[in-house]
């Protein structure tokens, strides 16, 4: 079993459900509720995700080791080239 990788979703619920208390409790309708939690849910899921992906970065986890990023070339851009023509040989 692997590391969970779902905590930008697990807070992006959580603040959901603290957006709908704070909505019911400020008087807004249903709809206002809900929309302001979808909203509260995308923004800290989003930002969770940046956050946790600075950190593996900053560690040095995020991506291939230095072993495979020098037989890459260094540079692992894709090829822009679309014409099949010629790729097929």
């Amino acid at each position: 079993m692997g590391k969970f990788r779902g905590w930008h979703i697990v807070a992006g619920i959580a603040a959901m459900l603290l957006a709908g208390i704070f909505g019911t409790a400020m008087g807004l309708n249903n709809t206002a509720t809900y929309l302001a939690s979808g909203v509260a849910f995308v923004a800290v899921s989003l930002w969770v995700d940046s956050r946790i992906a600075r950190r593996r970065n900053a560690a040095g986890t995020a991506g291939p080791g230095p072993d495979l990023r020098q037989d890459l070339g260094g540079d692992a851009k894709p090829a822009l080239d679309v014409d099949p023509s010629k790729r097929e040989g």
